[in-house]
């Protein structure tokens, strides 16, 4: 089921086919029936959104929010230790996420002039938790928690209704108690596009967060493109996890960590980077025998025909091929893993070391799990505060301030032939003080 392919026996074509992404392969038609669904939903509103609820879901809903009794159901449809680890993921969570509030800039750059730079939230954001094959409650707090910390005032999520009508139970749960109260049972790119330019029950949205399918990804990555659509957070598909591990590594660990990700769907893709192909042998190994024990078998062993064992030669060699790579998720299960961190570039999160498994991470350790996916980690951060707050930069001057200034503006003016620009300087400081 999995190849143990040789790094240094590849040509260049070979080692870019050997790190390409299964799901990008139909991105062109993808992007065609994505752009239909999000046209129709802009222009038709509930009625498109209903449609293709019906269509895709199989479910008929005229009402697409969450209330108030089915809230309070979840609530107790669940026993003491699922709330119990809902609530310890949240208190993780938001204590990573409350140390990254920005703390409020100011400089005198002159003697007169302070320039400041502060933050705000977004006004509506809109949140997107899957569901696909499994539920994702984790991914309904790692999406609210920074949203309420950062104060958005107007918080809606989006996430698929079960084949009875109803949203995840888990996931209006994890919602609630992390700080959103108006979720609408829709998926899919339909939910993209109700939240990007509003419907008659769903609020239009400044900026869209959350992971998806490949349509997900492509609908956010079209309306972000719009510009009456809405910003996003990053393109965040299919989950990926890529493994460094030497000869030391313990093959089952690294098994696990690789079924890990292949368990969330088809589209999912593992690798494992090695610089011995006695671990690659004996990972492989590994897999067989704990794929077969696993009840979503089927899902990883689909993700697992696009998934790679790899041989390099050098620990440093593995670095500089996952660099290329740009995994969602980097783990390293190598002898003083910690010494390699510095020489990671492009990674989503990073875990370090043989009891660092990536489901923590997933779920509770406090880092975010809405990560960039295809590769988007060479230019694209993990989510964070930081994106569900805008920042403006404020400046006051004095006039003796302004005075200090007025030569430079008015010769850079002059350079730019941008007269009125002098102007509004000279009038200031020619008048009675």
């Amino acid at each position: 089921m999995l190849n143990v392919v040789c790094w240094q026996d590849l040509d260049e074509a070979g080692r870019r086919a050997l790190l390409a992404r299964p799901a990008q392969s139909a991105s062109a038609e993808t992007a065609a029936r994505v752009r239909d669904i999000l046209d129709a939903v802009r222009d038709r509103g509930n009625d498109a959104v209903r449609e293709f609820t019906l269509a895709f879901d199989g479910v008929d809903l005229d009402d697409f929010a969450v209330p108030d009794d089915e809230f309070r159901a979840a609530e107790e449809s669940l026993g003491a230790e699922a709330l119990r680890a809902i609530d310890a993921a949240i208190a993780n969570v938001r204590r990573f996420h409350e140390a990254q509030l920005p703390q409020a800039l100011a400089v005198e750059t002159t003697p007169g002039v302070v320039c400041r730079r502060v933050s705000r939230p977004i006004d509506a954001v809109g949140l997107y938790v899957p569901a696909g094959t499994a539920p994702l409650p984790s991914a309904a707090i790692m999406l609210a928690v920074p949203a309420a910390i950062a104060g958005c005032p107007t918080r809606v999520m989006c996430t698929p209704p079960r084949p009875d009508g109803s949203a995840d139970p888990a996931v209006l749960v994890a919602a609630r108690r992390a700080g959103v109260n108006r979720v609408f049972r829709i998926g899919g790119a339909q939910a993209i596009g109700a939240m990007a330019y509003g419907t008659d029950t769903v609020p239009r949205v400044g900026r869209i967060f959350g992971p998806g399918n490949a349509w997900v990804t492509m609908a956010k990555t079209l309306v972000a493109a719009d510009p009456a659509g809405a910003a996003i957070d990053m393109p965040a598909g299919p989950s990926e996890v890529l493994v460094i591990a030497d000869e030391n590594a313990r093959p089952d660990f690294v098994a696990a960590d690789l079924l890990s990700q292949a368990e969330h769907g088809t589209d999912s893709q593992v690798m494992l980077l090695t610089t011995s192909r006695q671990a690659a042998d004996s990972v492989a190994k590994a897999v067989a025998v704990q794929l077969e024990q696993l009840p979503r078998r089927d899902i990883a062993r689909a993700a697992l025909s696009n998934s790679r064992l790899v041989v390099v030669n050098t620990l440093d060699d593995a670095i500089d091929v996952s660099n290329e790579y740009a995994p969602e998720h980097l783990i390293l299960q190598c002898t003083d893993a910690r010494e390699y961190v510095d020489r990671v570039r492009n990674a989503g999160s990073v875990f370090v070391g043989e009891w660092s498994p990536e489901s923590v991470g997933d779920y509770c350790s406090g880092t975010n799990h809405v990560l960039p996916t295809y590769g988007y980690a060479r230019n694209y951060s993990g989510l964070g505060v930081d994106q569900f707050l805008r920042t403006m930069t404020v400046q006051e001057l004095t006039r003796p301030g302004l005075a200090a200034l007025a030569p430079t503006v008015v010769a850079l003016a002059g350079l730019e032939g941008l007269d009125a620009h002098a102007q509004a300087v000279r009038l200031r400081l020619e008048a009675d003080a």
